[in-house]
């Protein structure tokens, strides 16, 4: 029975390993980084916590034998992405990649390009803001060197510590958030900002939509740089380049 490795944490993640775990004779785990408090029920086994780098993935890989791992993770996972694609060639395991589009600008967009929560907050400027920040736990700390701003702050589980500013707002929520709902937070807070990664999909495109309807600046991350790996765009595409990496070789025409 040949054994799967999904690198999770997105939603394409999970769709893909229920469409996987509904064909016969596959063995499917799912792997979360474990940052989420109460991360979405996934309907196959899980593994949680990291492997202790490249070299712990790759020992993982060999002694559970697994057969191909898919690194399906956020787009914005650089280090995860490297380890697979390292993993991968130390233990000789097949690798294959989901990357989800990145959003394009189009007309009315007032999209700038940062590379680091120092940038953002260069850009944002020395003048009160009321800013939305729309980032991970993890980058959100940068922000208090900038404390003139009122900020928003939204995300799946508490912020812990809290941002250390005079103005903040929490709110608690787990995606995907319509274009109306999140015009509507928008409006409600009086933001002017928004401070966010490019993660592609639809889960999160609201807010996008919505400001430029809004004329709301948007700063975005830039992607980090990936290693290449034979990968699909879609859950559809990769699910066939499994098909091609699991057919026997001479399928393959090797």
């Amino acid at each position: 029975m040949p054994k799967i490795l999904i690198l999770g944490g997105t939603t394409e993640a999970r769709k893909l390993a229920a469409r996987l775990a509904e064909r016969k004779g596959l063995d499917i785990t799912l792997s979360l980084a474990g940052r989420t408090e109460s991360p979405v029920a996934q309907g196959v086994p899980v593994r949680s916590g990291g492997f202790g780098g490249a070299e712990g993935l790759a020992r993982y890989l060999t002694d559970e034998e697994i057969d191909l791992v898919i690194d399906a993770t956020h787009p914005y996972a650089a280090r995860i992405s490297a380890n697979a694609a390292e993993a991968s060639r130390l233990s000789g395991v097949a690798a294959l990649a989901l990357r989800r589009p990145a959003w394009e600008a189009v007309e009315g967009d007032r999209w700038t390009m940062v590379e680091h929560a120092g940038e953002a907050v260069a850009a944002l400027g020395s003048a009160r803001r009321k800013v939305f920040l729309a980032l991970g736990r993890q980058e959100i700390a940068g922000f208090e060197a900038a404390p003139q701003h009122g900020y928003l702050i939204r995300s799946v589980d508490p912020v812990e510590p809290p941002l250390a500013v005079p103005d903040a707002t929490y709110i608690l929520a787990r995606g995907p958030f319509s274009e109306e709902d999140d015009r509507a937070l928008l409006v409600a807070h009086g933001i002017d900002a928004i401070v966010a990664k490019n993660s592609g999909g639809q889960a999160t495109y609201g807010k996008i939509a919505a400001a430029r309807e809004l004329g709301i600046d948007v700063l975005l991350f830039r992607r980090p740089v990936l290693p290449e790996l034979p990968s699909g765009t879609s859950v559809a595409e990769v699910l066939a380049l499994v098909d091609h990496a699991l057919a026997p070789a001479e399928k393959r025409g090797v």
